[in-house]
């Protein structure tokens, strides 16, 4: 049996981060087939849950690049790739070296997702608070009321293209860290990083999913760089016209854009769905 693992953002997402009418009837339409599908996203639960609820996502979701595993049918997380502290300590070192304020993300006591940061630096910094605020339904709050027993998924930022890449170059050195980086604000060069364990990767938790659901092969789809561990282990893997080019040239083939139902519109014409 096929499992097919979705990346959200830039993939099955349109521009205004939904899923559209066509994608959402794809879905249904492979539900009907008992064609088993996921997802695997950068996003927490918090922040995806309301995009993919009633749309069949039944199986285990992989959510933070694979940081957690979560169980939609027992409503838990089943696996988890926490920092250490010594690994937060040093991603902090390499934040505070460049003056960008860091973003901890939290998985703490009954489940419970937070955003701790320190006192914001500038006005790129605090309108990403406001945006956060509007975009995820978690609390956002001062460093100083980071419980001491929180676990930490993932530390990011934005910041400077030259700060972001420096950084990425200080924690580069630790075997059990993985950064990603993208652009945040084309026109004012900004960019974004987003850190955490190695082995919360998407590949690892779709190796993970595979073996536990007994699937024999995986079908994915995605757009950037933290998507390229699971097309490794992947035995199709697509990826949309609007993808990096360097997760084009991984791609199994490169497939219609995300804003245009590429996804769906491939699906269905390889399972053999109706195409109206």
């Amino acid at each position: 049996m096929d499992l097919i693992v979705f990346d959200l953002d830039g993939t099955l997402l349109d521009r205004s981060s939904a899923i559209s009418d066509y994608t959402r009837d794809t879905l249904a339409l492979l539900g009907e087939r008992d064609i088993a599908y996921t997802v695997a996203t950068g996003r927490t639960l918090h922040a995806a849950k309301d995009l993919i609820d009633d749309h069949g996502f039944t199986l285990p979701h992989i959510y933070k690049n694979g940081v957690v595993i979560w169980n939609p049918q027992d409503e838990g997380y089943t696996h988890s790739y926490l920092l250490t502290l010594d690994e937060v300590s040093h991603i902090l070192h390499a934040f505070v070296a460049e003056n960008t304020t860091p973003f901890i993300f939290t998985l703490e006591r009954g489940e419970r997702h937070a955003i701790y940061h320190s006192p914001l630096l500038n006005d790129v910094e605090k309108n990403l608070v406001e945006r956060l605020k509007k975009e995820r339904s978690i609390p956002i709050l001062p460093t100083a009321e980071l419980p001491g027993d929180a676990g930490i998924t993932n530390i990011s930022a934005i910041g400077s293209r030259e700060c972001i890449e420096k950084v990425v170059a200080l924690v580069d050195d630790q075997p059990n860290l993985v950064a990603y980086m993208g652009t945040a604000v084309e026109d004012l060069d900004l960019c974004w990083v987003d850190i955490h364990h190695s082995d919360g990767s998407k590949g690892d938790a779709v190796a993970t999913l595979k073996k536990e659901l007994h699937m024999k092969r995986v079908i994915c789809f995605g757009d950037s760089d933290n998507d390229l561990s699971m097309f490794a282990g992947a035995d199709e893997a697509y990826a949309p016209e609007n993808a990096k080019e360097e997760v084009k040239a991984a791609a199994t083939a490169i497939i219609g854009h995300h804003d245009e139902d590429g996804i769906a519109r491939f699906l269905r014409e390889r399972f053999d769905l109706p195409q109206n």
